[in-house]
């Protein structure tokens, strides 16, 4: 059974014509180009690409708040004596 396609088809568009794609994905209407029948790329309106990588910021940590986020043991774990193993240079 094939997928029901939310997004407007846009098969294999010459060049001259992509204009209206743009145009299209401007007004609020992402459009899939398709390479051979299969969907390739979505073209959609910078609006809603600024959205999506806002959203994608807010939905995952920065590399610092990961680290400022890890637990501490606070002093409460007794650390084991490691000494280092002899190297010669």
């Amino acid at each position: 059974m094939k997928k029901a396609n939310k997004f407007k088809d846009v098969p294999q568009i010459p060049k001259n014509k992509f204009s209206a794609v743009v145009e299209a994905a401007k007004q609020g209407k992402p459009q899939v180009v398709t390479e051979r029948g299969v969907p390739a790329v979505v073209v959609i309106s910078f609006e809603d690409f600024a959205k999506f990588r806002h959203a994608e910021k807010m939905a995952v940590p920065s590399f610092n708040e990961h680290l400022l986020n890890m637990p501490t043991d606070e002093g409460e774990f007794e650390r084991s004596e490691v000494s280092l193993r002899e190297v010669a240079l």
